[in-house]
């Protein structure tokens, strides 16, 4: 395995051993990290957002929560909150808030963690549920929502709860989101959209799905190796399952070793060798991978410089390629 540089290890000391800010993991669109993102920022706490791709787990993020799933926050002293209700009664609590335990709001939360989005789930992927029927998930789904709707028509108050808004809007969204013109038209929920659809467009919701609260890029993980290729190559090699480079323009052949980088030196090597560019990806690469492959990796110095560069010694082997990312840029461009 290969030994992180000091430089790594300071910064990733310094992110990981409890100071401020808290450390939060998330997924941009995911209602539960959404949910705790805009508790959060409701409580005015200082985080480090690590956006996470869900199919890529860093190794911070299974230190921190074996169960892999966002979001979970790490606070400056070391405790770990890894459910987004417990983040949102955390932050309540920094506002001096109660927990929404009384009454129809409690069963508005109660249904929504637990029926409502075990619906939306089958609603949402299907295939994942082969014995399920998504059409009638669906209508389900919407006998409960008018449910909710009976009740907050009747609760004005419950629905001017901002943090209901937090705890429940969120996965309205995502249903929303599933047929936005059919949902419209949806009979007996006119007090749910009536509460939906201003939130849609406000301030708070905004603000959690921009920087610095919303991130559209990857966090890059310090424990990863890193490797910029041509968009064009990584799909030639994709395609033939061998991937030949070493840098750009020279082979593992040629050079007789693959060039990578930790994350810190990832942006000047951009810069020194493929700014001009148009099309360029990021390679994340799980070091242990790569040993476990047999492929030896060196710590060895540029020759104009000095710095210590990870170099593997044979092919770089594809299955510890974690992410591929273009480079500069969002990861994704999905809403």
């Amino acid at each position: 395995m290969v030994e992180i540089p000091p430089q790594q290890a300071a910064w990733t000391e310094k992110s990981e051993a409890g100071r401020n800010p808290a450390v939060l993991y998330s997924f941009r669109r995911c209602p539960f990290a959404i949910r705790a993102r805009l508790a959060l920022a409701a409580a005015a706490v200082q985080v480090e957002l690590r956006e996470v791709s869900l199919a890529a787990k860093p190794p911070e993020l299974l230190v921190a929560s074996a169960k892999g799933t966002v979001p979970v926050l790490v606070l400056p002293d070391g405790r770990v909150i890894d459910e987004s209700q417990e983040i949102v009664r955390w932050s309540l609590e920094q506002l001096g808030q109660a927990w929404p335990d009384d009454g129809l709001a409690a069963q508005l939360v109660a249904s929504c963690d637990g029926e409502f989005k075990a619906l939306l789930d089958h609603c949402r992927y299907p295939e994942r549920h082969p014995n399920g029927d998504a059409s009638a998930a669906r209508q389900r789904a919407l006998t409960l929502l008018r449910q909710w709707n009976r009740g907050l028509h009747e609760d004005s108050q419950t629905r001017q709860r901002p943090e209901l808004e937090w705890l429940i809007l969120p996965f309205l969204r995502q249903f929303r989101g599933l047929d936005v013109e059919r949902f419209a038209i949806e009979p007996g929920l006119d007090t749910l959209r009536d509460w939906l659809e201003p939130w849609l467009e406000s301030p708070d919701l905004k603000a959690v799905m921009a920087s610095p609260w919303g991130e559209r890029r990857v966090w890059h993980s310090p424990s990863w190796l890193y490797h910029l290729t041509l968009a064009e190559d990584w799909r030639q090699a994709k395609r033939q399952g061998f991937y030949p480079w070493s840098t750009r323009g020279m082979t593992l052949e040629q050079v007789g070793f693959v060039h990578a980088s930790w994350r810190h030196q990832v942006a000047a090597t951009y810069g020194r060798f493929y700014a001009d560019a148009s099309d360029v990806v990021l390679l994340a690469l799980d070091p242990q991978a790569i040993a476990n492959a047999g492929v030896p990796i060196l710590q060895e110095p540029a020759p104009d410089t000095g710095e210590l560069f990870p170099h593997l010694y044979g092919p770089l082997p594809m299955g510890a390629v974690v992410l591929a990312d273009p480079y500069p840029g969002d990861a994704s461009e999905a809403p």
